[in-house]
């Protein structure tokens, strides 16, 4: 039984839900998303409440039935609040700005590494050592940060590197000389 798909959502003021065949558009005052479902997934929507019906038990319909929900809970989300995700840089020379709309990374590397974001998302940098990535699109805010934190993943001995800000990077002793 699929708790998270039998969960109803509801729709705040100002979002306006469709279905045209397997694709679902969400808008809202952040913008517009639309995302296609799997066509064996009913989605019923009443009044200011959308929910999702599974044509049988079957543990991969159970899933289906899961992870449709969740994702148009997650555009619901998105053209209301947004999502972000925060970096931060730590090492000696370590610095991010922006050049109009692009991002450049100096990270120790014989050259700056730049990020131009898509259409939809946007960056921040509030200090030379952090990053905000902000946008509608969950996927996309998340697959941007993690191509960023991937210039300079954080390493185990000294902790330099480019980290989520609520990260945890576990550190490793090194030599002890004996």
């Amino acid at each position: 039984m699929s708790r998270i798909g039998n969960k109803i959502i509801t729709l705040p003021a100002g979002v306006e839900i469709a279905q045209n065949g397997n694709v679902v558009t969400v808008k809202g005052p952040k913008g517009e998303l639309s995302r296609e479902i799997d066509s064996r997934i009913t989605m019923n929507v009443s009044d200011n409440e959308v929910s999702f019906d599974r044509p049988n038990e079957s543990k991969e319909m159970r899933t289906i039935h899961g992870t449709t929900r969740a994702n148009v809970n997650n555009m619901v989300v998105g053209v209301t609040e947004g999502f972000e995700k925060s970096l931060e840089m730590i090492g000696v020379g370590y610095r991010a700005q922006l050049q109009g709309n692009k991002l450049v990374l100096n990270v120790g590397l014989s050259h700056p590494v730049e990020f131009t974001p898509e259409e939809g998302l946007s960056v921040e940098v509030p200090k030379p050592t952090t990053i905000l990535v902000k946008g509608a699109n969950k996927e996309h805010v998340g697959e941007l940060a993690a191509n960023i934190r991937g210039v300079r993943p954080p390493e185990p001995y000294k902790g330099k590197g480019i980290r989520y800000t609520d990260e945890y990077v576990r550190r490793k002793e090194g030599k002890t000389g004996k």
